[in-house]
């Protein structure tokens, strides 16, 4: 044993996975690309947060789409694995993405925050908000997960 927190047991159930995620630091390698970490966790709910900055920028000079869609893509998938059976999987079906408010590095840290809406057997829907710190709504988004059987 090295003390490392293990977050692909397949033996553990969603909740526990993700769990073990954020006791490790809640860094998926992406969020270490673009500066983001999961900072909560329950059942069926996922919060990310992340600081926008010129390392996001498209050519324009402000914060590129996808840096939102990525977190709230992250917090959806994040919702919907907590709600995995052990040795259940998933993967993103459909996200759609409305853009409320640009972001620049002047934004200040932001929070991705999703909830289950429902849960079958096979497909999970999520719905996510991306606010900056005075709640004010940058992006939002709805999502279709496809939940898979080991």
């Amino acid at each position: 044993m090295t003390g490392e927190t293990r977050t692909d047991d397949a033996s553990m159930d969603g909740l526990a996975r993700v769990r073990a995620l954020l006791a490790a630091g809640g860094k998926p390698p992406i969020g270490e690309t673009l500066g983001f970490a999961l900072v909560e966790v329950e059942l069926g709910r996922a919060v990310f947060e992340g600081v926008p900055g010129r390392h996001a920028y498209n050519p324009l000079g402000v914060v590129h789409g996808g840096y939102a869609a990525t977190l709230l893509d992250s917090a959806c998938g994040i919702a919907t694995a907590s709600r995995l059976a052990a040795g259940e999987s998933f993967t993103t079906l459909e996200l759609k993405v409305a853009y409320h408010k640009a972001m620049t590095e002047h934004t200040g840290p932001v929070r991705a925050e999703a909830i289950i809406k429902s849960m079958g057997r096979r497909v999970a829907y999520a719905d996510a908000t991306l606010t900056d710190d005075e709640g004010r709504l940058l992006a939002s988004a709805t999502s279709t997960l496809l939940v898979m059987a080991a």
